[in-house]
């Protein structure tokens, strides 16, 4: 059996008394989509952030392509990527520009070639020689995926990869991240409120609440097991339990 891209063990999260991820685990297997689902404040952010190693967990540990994110993340940080649209690019740089400077920093050898395809690939060429600061908020969605795919990562984080994309311009990128998965053998862990996007690209689901997660498993598995019609449906009844109670998960 192959050694998890991402293995997540008893992860714990604390500032002071707020709890922001509570005793987590799961993992992500090379070629395999995994739905990081949660409302605001259900600790989505802060578990990409310990991925990442931008944050010290308070307990647990995190494995990413494995190496201890905590003690040794620069043996593997070149082999991962992250991408959002609420981080913004900088906006003086043209695309073309700010794509450049990502792959010098990334150490890409052939990059101009690499960025070619990119912006090819992703139907960047309109824009490639306007700033930054320029576009509309779907463009730059585009623009910071592209830059997450400069280093081809063997491991890819995306908080909302298609926010503010138009229906179809959305799904043409879920294709592309689906064709980049099924080539390359990727790992991606996937934050959406796109439940559509959820249930096409994640072979598993993470439930999360309050730091926890209360349930997981497959999408059409979920829908079933809350006997629900959507997975929407499902997110919306585990978001809004007032009675403390959890999910199966949380039970067992």
């Amino acid at each position: 059996m192959p050694q998890p891209a991402i293995d997540v063990s008893h992860l714990t999260k604390r500032f002071e008394t707020v709890i922001a991820v509570d005793d987590i685990a799961f993992s992500v297997k090379p070629g395999e989509t995994v739905g990081l689902l949660g409302g605001n404040g259900a600790g989505k952010t802060t578990t990409i952030s310990m991925l990442l190693g931008l944050l010290k967990p308070t307990a647990g540990t995190v494995q990413v392509l494995g190496a201890d994110m905590v003690h040794h993340r620069y043996q593997v940080l070149h082999r991962m990527n992250f991408s959002s649209p609420y981080v913004e690019l900088p906006h003086r740089l043209t695309v073309r520009e700010n794509l450049l400077v990502y792959a010098h920093l990334y150490g890409l050898c052939r990059p101009r070639e690499r960025i070619r395809r990119l912006i090819e690939g992703l139907a960047l060429d309109d824009i490639a020689k306007r700033r930054v600061g320029s576009l509309s908020a779907g463009q730059k969605t585009r623009v910071a995926l592209a830059k997450a795919l400069l280093n081809q990562p063997e491991v890819l984080l995306l908080d909302e990869p298609t926010a503010s994309l138009d229906p179809d311009t959305g799904d043409w990128v879920r294709t592309y991240l689906e064709r980049y998965r099924d080539e390359s053998g990727a790992a991606i862990l996937l934050a959406s409120h796109n439940m559509g996007e959820v249930e096409r690209l994640c072979s598993t689901v993470l439930m999360m609440r309050g730091g926890r997660i209360v349930d997981r498993g497959a999408p059409a598995a979920l829908i079933q097991r809350y006997g629900r019609r959507t997975l929407e449906e499902v997110f919306l009844d585990i978001a809004r339990r007032r009675d403390g109670s959890e999910g199966v998960e949380a039970a067992q």
